[in-house]
């Protein structure tokens, strides 16, 4: 059993770590947030140490390690942007890391990160479940094995509607969220890295606060994609049914359904990182330099 420690415990991800900390057979140990509507936790881990000021959390941590009850691993789900110090202040107390996606905001945030690793001796893995779908598993085999020079044809369209909350968080604010296609699109993009191969070339459309939109040409494919957080964007019929949320992928015409399946994607991903068999930030840098690409260079 390993011991785990959450830094980031309110958040809306959340749950999914704590279920695939008590699913994999493993202790939550400590939280943190600075908020305090933690009552999920009870569900999960009743007897973790809570805390809503990153001092007396990283007071407990040093305090355990002296005790002889040394954190295996700290999962990380908190805002963007502190992603980069959350997972530094893992390694630094000799514990490996598990971070939410987006890992870190920019490149070079990785490149320093691979040093630290290096300084430390742990490891930064990152949840990158899309990767662990077996949709997009068959999918991924059947790229691979169609000629090695066929250029596929890929519609990707993600809408995610949010309310006028949205703009007023930190996930509205890009220096903050890295903006749609970092905060929404991470994980599409990685997906499309992953199945598709490198890319080649990048034309951007559309960078509105609530709007993504361009072309990639990758390897073997060309995409058009979409990313959205204005219900306005909702295709007719998904609106009258009262959904949401939308997300298509079309690969010559023919559409890849991956709707479902997500539920247990963040257990797998635990086990594998247990495994020793994680996505690390190695994996994680191609789509993170995407991202940053077509985000607006603003004044």
């Amino acid at each position: 059993m390993k011991n785990f420690a959450l830094i980031g415990a309110a958040g809306y991800i959340a749950p999914r770590h704590l279920q695939a900390i008590k699913e994999t057979g493993n202790n939550l140990v400590a939280a943190l947030d600075k908020f305090d509507s933690v009552g999920i936790m009870d569900s999960y881990f009743p007897a973790a140490d809570f805390f809503t000021e990153f001092e007396r959390f990283d007071r407990h941590i040093d305090k355990l390690k002296r005790l002889g009850q040394k954190i295996d691993y700290v999962s990380i789900c908190s805002p963007n942007y502190l992603h980069d110090s959350h997972i530094r202040f893992a390694l630094r107390h000799h514990a490996d890391a598990i971070c939410e996606k987006p890992l870190v905001l920019n490149p070079w945030n990785v490149e320093a990160l691979e040093e630290i690793e290096k300084e430390t001796g742990k490891k930064v893995f990152t949840i990158l479940q899309l990767r662990l779908h077996p949709s997009i598993i068959q999918l991924k085999k059947e790229i691979e094995s169609s000629p090695a020079d066929q250029v596929f044809d890929v519609e990707l369209t993600y809408i995610t509607s949010r309310g006028k909350w949205y703009h007023h968080s930190w996930k509205g604010d890009e220096a903050k969220s890295g903006g749609i296609a970092t905060n929404i699109g991470i994980h599409f993009f990685d997906m499309l890295l992953w199945v598709f191969g490198d890319v080649k070339s990048l034309k951007i459309d559309n960078t509105d606060p609530d709007k993504a939109s361009g072309y990639l040409q990758l390897k073997q494919a060309r995409v058009k994609w979409m990313l959205s957080i204005n219900e306005n964007d909702l295709p007719a019929d998904v609106r009258a049914k009262g959904k949401r949320t939308f997300r298509s992928l079309k690969m010559s015409g023919k559409e890849v359904e991956f709707s479902d399946g997500f539920t247990d994607l963040h257990t797998k991903s635990y086990n594998e990182i247990l495994a020793g068999r994680g996505f690390g930030l190695i994996d994680a840098k191609p789509s993170i330099e995407l991202a940053h690409e077509i985000r607006p260079k603003r004044n």
